[in-house]
């Protein structure tokens, strides 16, 4: 299907681009819903379910303070933050160059963002970029009791 994204504002092109193509059709999204809606929820429920305990036994293991924000980010802000930090990880430390010393100043930058909604705006982000990302972090994307302001 062919969407005019000419009346968007440019900043916001991106996201609504990346926001259709995650979405079926109408009538594909009336036929997969009709077909096994209830299916469907239970599987979600439980993928999300397994993401959140892995995300929450890893922000404990690596010290990981809490993330902030509305409730309903919470969730999805942790399962974000693991899987961008663990593919960094991957890439940068175990397939990359470097050392653990490099990974725990990157480590520590990233306990210094608490909020949620961050570290979901930053899902679809290359493990190579984050360094860059959490440098670019603003002031608000801080938590509260941030040593780094």
């Amino acid at each position: 299907m062919y969407h005019d994204l000419s009346n968007r504002p440019a900043d916001k092109r991106a996201g609504f681009a990346r926001w259709l193509a995650s979405k079926d059709c109408t009538g594909c999204w009336k036929a997969a819903r009709d077909a096994d809606s209830e299916s469907k929820e239970v599987w979600l429920a439980t993928k999300r379910a397994a993401e959140k305990e892995a995300a929450a036994a890893w922000a404990t293991q690596f010290d990981m303070p809490p993330l902030e924000g509305p409730a309903k980010t919470l969730d999805w802000g942790e399962r974000s933050r693991h899987q961008l930090m663990t593919a960094a990880h991957t890439m940068l430390v175990v397939e990359g160059a470097w050392d653990e010393a490099d990974w725990a100043e990157l480590e520590e930058k990233a306990r210094s963002i608490t909020r949620a909604g961050w570290w979901i705006d930053q899902r679809d982000a290359e493990g190579t970029d984050l360094l860059e990302l959490l440098e670019a972090a603003g002031e608000d994307d801080h938590g509260t009791e941030n040593p780094f302001r």
